[in-house]
């Protein structure tokens, strides 16, 4: 292993922990429904926990509103109630075949329970990047002792690899500002 095979390995996984990030801030909600809430509802279906949007369909009636049409009918019932039960703040009702699920709109104390949720996914993020640039710069140090590379050459992979880190935790940051923004937003 090169100290540029350990430079990528590094920075695909900084680039998965930011994706990570961003699919963990997409369940927090914001005062706008939006079908990603339900992203990972999982509804028991024959037994097996499933997500969602493998047994029902899901849209937007309106701006504060989800709608779910489940795939098969006697299903609802338990598309329902995995709703109530995934501690979203959600309450689904059923029309006929059609489960609407009304989003409430935040207070200002929910609002800010919501940023508390966003900077501690932006604190675990963080905490994987810096566990990312460890593992590499452990990487670098084990070829060093074998001799496959210089301490300078060390030395550079190391600070590229801070490199990378520095411009992760700047992208984390940015992101949960932006989603700040939008949660705060009334």
């Amino acid at each position: 292993m090169s100290t540029a095979d350990i430079k990528k390995n590094a920075q695909d996984k900084m680039a998965k922990s930011l994706e990570t990030l961003k699919a963990d801030l997409a369940k927090v909600r914001t005062g706008r429904a939006h079908t990603g809430i339900l992203d990972h509802v999982m509804v028991d279906y024959y037994g097996n926990p499933t997500p969602i949007n493998q047994v029902a369909s899901l849209t937007l009636v309106d701006a504060r509103t989800i709608g779910v049409q489940p795939f098969e009918k006697k299903m609802a019932a338990a598309i329902e109630k995995a709703i109530r039960e995934a501690d979203l703040g959600l309450n689904p009702s059923s029309q006929g075949e059609q489960i609407r699920v009304p989003t409430p709109a935040l207070t200002e104390e929910r609002r800010k329970e919501m940023v508390k949720l966003c900077k501690s996914e932006a604190e675990d993020a963080k905490i994987a990047v810096r566990n990312i640039r460890r593992d590499a710069n452990e990487q670098l140090k084990r070829l060093v002792k074998d001799k496959a590379i210089s301490e300078d050459d060390e030395r550079r992979g190391s600070d590229e690899v801070q490199k990378l880190t520095d411009k992760a935790i700047v992208d984390i940051d940015k992101i949960v500002a932006e989603k700040e923004k939008e949660v705060l937003t009334v």
